[in-house]
């Protein structure tokens, strides 16, 4: 096998595909120095500023998803389509990859789609216990899918199929302080039991109106509370009554994750699959708020595959203004019930999986 290999990893969008991307880069790079590695994903998206701050090239198609709500967003998608796939082409002659990597999004698409019919071996990661549009579509196509739930074969039919689990990002699992010594990094009280309520990096409304609306509850509380609310709401609730209790600690954006969660008894959290196999790597007792506003619902799927197991608490995006924080402050009134949270989630966790992922495209290198 050459240690010096032609690789492309494509998709992004969100941080549940460009951050797994990035850490299969790393990975492969760990092992391979050599390794040419080409980023490729959608212009303007969250990958386009993540990959080159991690030290890989990247370049970018212009493509979007079909905007069921919007039509008229519509008009240039078949524009966009020829677009990629003659950019897609263009890469493929250059970069003259020995496998693709596919990690979801709309960017893998055309670039996956060129490479397998160019007889290149196709590497899909499925994060989700639900596929996406893009990755059902490649899986026809494809060598290999890298999955992080069972039974995902009812999906995909007779492709290879191997449970790898997500990789997660080194810097959540390399943090090596204590939970007062967290706590102490953040500046807030190492002493005082703590929950990380995080809606991702842009926010989420609902759980940041759970916040605003649980005032009394706060103020009477002796809790404190990391609320990452996200840069899309930063400006509408750092001023708020909520904010300025002393217990509570806001903040757009939490810069090292490792140390928040390890801060936290009990983190509050969307459902999306990097998160819960961040949850699951680390052993946190968890609240999932499945988001209601993403593609066939599998944030829902993904929570039930924890909370079926007792391995986390689910509360339903409808009901959360009202109940969330009540839920969340008398769980964590509840060692019992925070341990047992604890201990059932560590079936769910594989802290191996890049090494895994890694495994299966060192098996399609020529």
């Amino acid at each position: 096998m050459s240690t010096r290999p032609h690789i492309i990893i494509a998709g992004g969008g969100t941080g549940g595909h460009v951050f797994p991307a990035i850490a299969i880069g790393q990975e492969i790079r760990d092992h391979f120095p050599n390794a040419t590695i080409q980023f490729v994903g959608a212009l303007g998206k969250l990958e386009m500023a993540k990959v080159p701050a991690a030290g890989f090239s990247i370049t970018g198609l212009w493509i979007s998803g079909f905007s069921r709500g919007k039509i008229y967003k519509n008009i240039a998608l078949p524009i966009k389509l020829i677009s990629s796939i003659l950019k897609s082409v263009s890469i493929v002659n250059r970069i003259k990859p020995d496998v693709c990597i596919g990690v979801g999004g709309y960017a893998s698409g055309p670039l996956c789609y060129v490479a397998a019919k160019r007889g290149i071996p196709v590497v899909l990661l499925e994060q989700n216990s639900y596929p996406g549009v893009t990755n059902k579509l490649l899986a026809k196509v494809a060598s290999h899918i890298c999955t992080a739930f069972p039974n995902m074969d009812r999906f995909f039919g007779s492709t290879p199929i191997t449970q790898t689990g997500n990789p997660i990002r080194q810097t959540i699992l390399e943090c090596s302080y204590s939970k007062e010594g967290a706590r102490a990094q953040l500046g807030i009280d190492p002493n005082k039991k703590t929950i990380f309520l995080t809606g991702g990096s842009l926010g989420a409304g609902t759980l940041n109106a759970a916040m605003a609306n649980s005032l009394q509850q706060l103020r009477e509380s002796e809790i404190q509370i990391i609320w990452q609310c996200g840069k899309g709401y930063i400006e509408q609730y750092e001023n708020s009554e909520v904010a300025q209790l002393e217990n509570v600690h806001i903040s757009a954006f939490v810069e090292d994750m490792g140390i928040a969660y390890q801060a936290a008894d009990l983190v509050i959290a969307r459902a999306g699959a990097l998160t819960i196999s961040e949850l699951c790597a680390l052993n946190k007792a968890s609240i999932l708020v499945p988001s209601p506003n993403v593609a066939e619902d599998h944030q829902t799927e993904n929570a039930k595959a924890l909370v079926e197991s007792g391995a986390a608490i689910y509360v339903k995006d409808s009901d959360a203004e009202m109940k969330l924080v009540p839920v969340a402050l008398e769980t964590i009134g509840n060692d019992e019930k925070l341990n047992q949270l604890s201990k059932s989630i560590q079936q769910f966790a594989r802290p191996d999986a890049t090494q895994q992922i890694l495994d299966v495209i060192q098996s399609h290198l020529k």
